[in-house]
């Protein structure tokens, strides 16, 4: 096995388009290196990227924010601006791991490895979130929804890596959330999770929703249809009802011994419910702040 630690982009993309063996990006490791030790994976070639200028940074500009590919959890959460435009997302990246494992996941390597039950592409996806991907044909933005095509599968071409994960500019009176069902309250991966984005006019009523469903499908699941039947409506218990059901009915997962096709369909139902009055609330407490 080859480690090297590249200091430019450029050098980073000759390096993994040369490699005709299984190659790995090392960003934060926290998949990477337990993949190694048990056995599942031997890379010929390991790139560490975090030496790449700008890839442990955030950046804000233009009503956006990008973040490096080796920002790690505890980096993200410790930026209390960041956290507060996109709340979801924080929720999302929180969730992975223990404190020990938030000082090194990165939500490049959530993305990349694929998992239908990552956290952080629900959260990201909702909201129309980009990553900018590093090729031998230069630089090039692509949908996070886009990246995972099959269970621990991207789509990522020969000599690619993720430098930057983009969070979209967000109208004034919008918000997200991100909820997931878990056994355990820590250290365990979603049985199911939902994402919300929503985006409200000036009375509150409905100009925008967006759901996205985790862990009920080969990767993350994009509700359709929904615009069409919430906007500029107001949200109550029936038109939540009506969305749930849709939900429920959009989901395609497995059985397995953490939850049945029934429950987890189920179960997608309801947290998307919860998910859109969380974001709803974090939405609609925008608009009070401002009439104040």
């Amino acid at each position: 096995m080859l480690f090297v630690k590249p200091n430019s982009e450029q050098e980073a993309v000759f390096l993994l388009k040369k490699s005709t063996g299984i190659t790995r990006i090392l960003g934060g490791g926290t998949d990477l290196l337990v993949q190694m030790k048990s056995g599942i994976l031997e890379p010929e070639l390991i790139v560490d990227i975090k030496n790449i200028p700008e890839i442990k940074e955030i950046k804000e500009q233009n009503e956006c924010f990008e973040i490096g590919a080796a920002v790690s959890g505890s980096d993200f959460n410790n930026f209390p601006k960041l956290k507060e435009f996109a709340p979801g997302i924080a929720e999302a990246f929180d969730l992975i791991g223990s404190a020990q494992i938030q000082g090194r996941c990165t939500i490049a390597g959530n993305i990349c490895n694929a998992s239908p039950a990552a956290d952080t592409i629900p959260a990201l996806s909702v909201s129309n979130c980009k990553v900018k991907i590093i090729g031998p044909n230069g630089s090039r933005e692509e949908l996070v929804s886009n990246i995972p095509i099959s269970p621990g599968k991207n789509s990522l071409k020969n000599g690619e890596f993720i430098k930057s994960i983009i969070i979209p500019k967000r109208p004034i009176y919008s918000s997200d959330s991100y909820i997931r069902f878990t056994p355990r309250s820590e250290m365990d991966i979603a049985v199911v999770s939902a994402a919300c984005f929503i985006v409200l006019d000036s009375n509150k009523m409905i100009k925008n929703l967006n759901i996205c469903l985790g862990a009920v499908a080969p990767t993350i699941l994009n509700v359709k249809g929904l615009n069409e039947l919430v906007k500029n409506s107001k949200i109550n218990d029936e038109l939540l009802a009506e969305i749930s059901s849709i939900c429920s009915a959009a989901c395609d997962p497995i059985d397995d011994k953490r939850g049945t096709i029934e429950f987890r369909s189920h179960v997608a139902g309801v947290l998307a419910k919860r998910a859109i009055l969380l974001a709803h609330k974090r939405a609609g407490e925008k608009i009070e702040k401002i009439a104040r």
